[in-house]
C-alpha cells in the first residue's frame, strides 16, 4: 500500500489563536481515512489547509500529495491535482438547479454555448450514484438540507478525484441515507478513490474507515489502525477528550406534569406543490417537565410540522387546532408563535439560526430585544451585555467575551447561542430541530444536559431528530412520522430502535407492496 497523502507538521495561525500545530498525518492510497476530534480541535482547518481554502504561504509547514511537494493556493490548484473537498457548510447556489449547481464552473459546453441535454443527462447519472431521484432541473431552494448534501456529493463525484474529503457529509441525513452513502464510499474505495471523512458519527468511523488520526486542541494525538481489533468507539473517544465519556447520555428523571401544548388535525401543504400534503392530520402533544421526540425519515414531514405550527414559519392552505394549556390559541404568524410562549430551534443554524457576521451578545438578544428597550425605545446597551454574559457562563460557551463573531465559534457552541437566543424570549414549549447536528460527543452531553435542564424548569421540548439513538437516550415519548403523518406514540419504555423504525416505514411499505 502506498502514500498518497502526507502532511508534515502543519501549523495554521490566526490573530490570538493557535488553530493548528505541528500537526502530521498520512493517509494510505485507496483507503477511508477519518479524522476525529472535538468541536474546534482543528480537524476542518486542516482540511482547509490541505485543499488551498487557506492558501500556500499562510501556514507552516510540508504537503506531499502522490509523493510529490504541492503549493496550493486556491480551491482549482487542489481539484486539478486530483483534491476535492466537500465542505461542513453547504455552498450551493439556492436559485440555481441542481443541474447547474452541479457543473457550476464545469459547463458542459458545445461550440461555446452549455449543452443542457448532456448537462442534465449526466447530472441525473450522478445522482442516481448518491441516490437522490429529483429532477437535476428542480431549484436547489426547493429541497431540504439533507438533499443539499447529496447534491455537493454529487458535484464533487463530477469531477476527476483522486483525493475526496467530506467534512461531515451525514450529518444532515437520516439513518438510510447515511447507510447508502457509507456503501458509496465503500464503492468509491472500491473504484481507487482516496476519502478522507471528518465525522463525529462515531459508529460510522467505526464502519467504514481503515484509520482514524485524532486531533485535539490542534495537535495530532495519535492515529489508529481500524483493523487492529482494539479500537472501538470508546477507544476513540477517550483520545478525543482525554477521558472517558462514562454514559453518552446524561441519567435524568423526568417530573411530567400537565398538558402544556395540543397540535390536532394539523395539515400542511407544499409551498409550490400546493395540492401534495406534507404533514397530514398530525396529533401530537407535549406536557410541562417531558421531554417528546419525533422520529422520521428524510421527507416525512418533521421540520415541516414543527416549522408551520411555529407561526406557519412553512408552507401553504395550513388547517388544524393548537391549544396551549386547553386553550385554544392562535398563531399565524412568527411574532403570535413567540408571544404564545412557542420558539424553534432550526436544523440550519448557519442559514436560519444566526446572524454569523454578527457577535454573540446581539444574537442571543435578538429573539426579545423589547425585554430590553428603555422607556425611548431603545436597547439598554450594559443591560444586553449582562444577559449575554449570562448565558456565556451558564451554557459554556467556549468564546473570551460575548463581543466574540458567532460565525467563529465551533458548531457545538454556535448551536448554545441558538439555544440561549430562544431561552432568552422565556419559552414554554421549545422546538429542537437536529439540536446536536454536527457537533462532538462531548459537547453533545452539553446540549443533552441542557435539554433536561429546561425540562426539570417545567418546559416541554419537542426534540427532531434523525439519530434514533438520540431520540431512544433522551426523550419519555417518541412520536413516529412516515410520509406527512403520525404512525405511532410510543413510550421510552417500549421503544427500541427496530420498533420505532417500522413505523416510520409504515406508509412507505404500504405503497411498495
Amino acid at each position: 500500500m502506498t502514500t498518497i497523502l502526507e502532511m508534515r507538521d502543519i501549523t495554521k495561525t490566526f490573530p490570538g489563536v493557535k488553530a493548528l500545530q505541528n500537526v502530521t498525518i498520512k493517509v494510505e492510497r485507496g483507503t477511508v481515512h477519518a479524522i476525529c476530534g472535538e468541536n474546534g480541535a482543528g480537524k476542518s482547518t486542516l482540511m482547509k489547509v490541505l485543499s488551498g481554502v487557506y492558501p500556500h504561504g499562510t501556514f507552516d509547514g510540508q504537503i506531499l500529495f502522490e509523493d510529490q511537494p504541492v503549493e496550493f493556493r486556491t480551491i482549482n490548484d487542489s481539484e486539478a491535482a486530483g483534491v476535492v473537498i466537500i465542505h461542513q457548510e453547504l455552498a450551493l447556489s439556492p436559485f440555481l438547479s441542481i443541474a447547474e449547481n452541479i457543473y457550476l464552473g464545469n459547463e458542459q459546453a458545445k461550440r461555446g454555448f452549455i449543452d443542457w441535454n448532456k448537462t442534465n443527462l449526466e447530472a441525473s447519472k450522478l445522482l442516481a450514484r448518491v441516490g437522490l431521484k429529483d429532477n437535476p432541473i428542480t431549484k436547489v431552494i426547493d429541497i431540504g438540507v439533507g438533499k443539499q448534501q447529496l447534491v455537493e456529493i454529487a458535484k464533487a463525484l463530477s469531477k476527476r478525484v483522486k483525493l475526496l474529503i467530506l467534512d461531515e457529509p451525514t450529518a444532515a441525513l437520516n439513518d438510510d441515507d447515511s447507510a447508502h452513502l457509507l456503501d458509496l464510499i465503500k464503492h468509491l474505495r472500491e473504484q481507487g478513490i482516496t476519502c478522507i471523512i471528518i465525522s463525529h458519527k462515531l459508529n460510522e468511523i467505526e464502519e467504514i474507515a481503515d484509520a482514524v488520526t485524532i486531533i485535539r486542541d490542534g495537535r495530532t494525538i495519535e492515529t489508529l489502525d481500524m483493523h487492529a481489533g482494539e479500537v472501538n468507539e470508546d477507544r476513540i473517544i477517550r483520545g478525543m477528550v482525554g477521558r472517558d465519556l462514562e454514559s453518552r447520555y446524561p441519567d435524568h428523571t423526568s417530573h411530567v406534569g400537565e398538558e402544556l401544548l395540543r397540535i390536532e388535525d394539523w395539515t400542511v401543504h407544499h409551498p409550490i406543490d400546493r395540492s401534495r400534503k406534507v404533514v397530514d392530520g398530525a396529533n401530537v402533544m407535549v406536557r410541562a417537565g417531558e421531554i417528546v421526540g419525533i422520529a422520521g425519515l428524510m421527507g416525512a414531514g418533521r421540520t415541516e410540522l414543527a416549522m408551520s405550527v411555529f407561526g406557519h414559519s412553512y408552507g401553504t392552505g395550513i388547517s388544524g387546532k393548537l391549544y396551549k394549556r386547553g386553550k385554544e390559541i392562535t398563531v399565524k404568524n412568527v411574532p403570535q408563535a413567540v408571544a404564545a410562549g412557542i420558539a424553534y430551534a432550526t436544523e440550519d443554524r448557519k442559514r436560519y439560526g444566526l446572524n454569523l457576521i454578527d457577535d454573540i451578545k446581539r444574537n442571543v438578544s435578538g429573539s426579545a430585544l423589547g425585554k430590553l428597550a428603555n422607556f425611548a425605545g431603545f436597547v439598554n446597551a450594559p443591560e444586553e451585555t449582562q444577559v449575554a454574559n449570562g448565558y456565556r457562563k451558564s451554557m459554556n460557551i467556549k468564546a473570551p467575551t460575548v463581543a466574540a463573531i458567532t460565525g467563529k465559534l465551533s458548531g457545538g457552541n454556535q448551536q448554545k447561542v441558538v439555544l440561549s437566543q430562544w431561552l432568552f424570549s422565556d419559552p414554554e414549549v421549545l422546538i429542537l430541530d437536529e439540536p446536536t447536528r454536527g457537533i462532538d460527543v462531548g459537547a453533545k452531553y452539553e446540549i443533552y444536559t441542557i435539554i433536561n435542564q429546561l425540562a426539570d424548569q417545567g418546559k416541554g421540548v419537542i426534540v427532531i431528530s434523525s439519530e434514533l439513538p438520540e431520540l431512544l437516550g433522551i426523550c419519555d415519548r417518541i412520536y413516529t412520522l412516515s410520509e406527512g403523518h403520525i404512525t405511532a406514540d410510543v413510550p421510552r419504555e417500549e421503544a427500541t430502535a427496530e420498533h420505532l423504525m417500522q413505523f416510520m416505514t409504515k406508509f412507505r411499505e404500504a405503497a411498495e407492496a
